[in-house]
């Protein structure tokens, strides 16, 4: 997760994006047909997304839905708004590893997951959510997308569902919380006042879920298994000494912006 904000915007540009999302359509189509009559139910779902809008909800969740590289998934307040940049924590794995089984650990709506059930060629993908209400949103996605590689939720914290089963993964990739109690305070309105803060905070700093993946992942991968891991962008030296304490040669890449955002680790032998 990144915790920048989502801006509404306004005026004609919002009101042709709000059309497009709740129609369906693309925002130049909303343009070219704006004189067209619209039924009845596609207007009151214009009118209530635009006073969601209003009322400073992100735009994802008030039109109910959002773009993740090729998917269109649905988004409500059950899970955090998927960002770009966890796109590129995408690429990263597809670079290094397509084929195997794969677990992503605090899936929210699933975005991870299906993405790599779509863009991948692995055997099984495992997704895991501690909160009940995103792993039902992350199923309603599941059912929306239908990737052809098989894709399981499974409900618990962490690491949890993954023990005891006596699965290896050749990659286990997250996206966890990873802010501090008093960086949330600092947040926008827009993301402390509607996002999941469960899905944003990770202890006193930042670092409690990032913690417990190095200490318990080497036991769930099979020899040579990636950890790939979305950071904080001023964590990378904190987040690599966390790694190799645990055991592991951690490589830190940066986002399209450059900032230090993804932890490749590779436990050491």
């Amino acid at each position: 997760m990144s915790e920048r904000s989502r801006s509404n915007g306004g005026g004609q540009e919002t009101t042709a994006a709000v059309w497009a999302a709740v129609s369906g359509t693309t925002i130049g189509e909303a343009w070219l047909h704006r004189d067209q009559e619209r039924t009845p139910e596609l207007l009151a779902r214009y009118q209530d997304a635009i006073a969601q809008l209003e009322r400073g909800v992100p735009f994802a969740y008030a039109v109910g839905s959002v773009g993740f590289r090729t998917l269109d998934l649905k988004i409500d307040p059950r899970a955090l708004i998927p960002r770009p940049e966890t796109e590129g924590l995408v690429d990263l794995v597809l670079a290094r590893c397509a084929t195997g089984l794969v677990a992503d650990i605090g899936t929210g709506c699933g975005c991870i997951a299906l993405a790599l059930a779509v863009e991948g060629q692995f055997e099984r993908v495992v997704a895991v959510e501690r909160s009940a209400g995103a792993a039902a949103l992350a199923r309603e996605n599941l059912q929306r997308v239908a990737p052809r590689t098989p894709v399981e939720i499974r409900e618990g914290d962490l690491l949890a569902p993954l023990t005891g089963t006596g699965e290896r993964f050749r990659v286990i990739v997250s996206n966890p919380p990873y802010l501090s109690f008093a960086e949330f305070a600092e947040l926008d309105p827009s993301v402390s006042r509607h996002e999941p803060r469960d899905a944003l905070v990770s202890g006193a700093d930042g670092l409690d879920a990032t913690r417990a993946l190095f200490a318990g992942a080497a036991a769930l991968l099979e020899p040579g298994g990636l950890l790939a891991l979305e950071i904080d962008e001023r964590r990378g030296a904190a987040v690599r000494a966390l790694g190799k304490s645990h055991g592991w040669r951690v490589a830190i890449h940066a986002d399209l912006f450059g900032r230090p955002r993804y932890a490749l680790s590779i436990k050491e032998e």
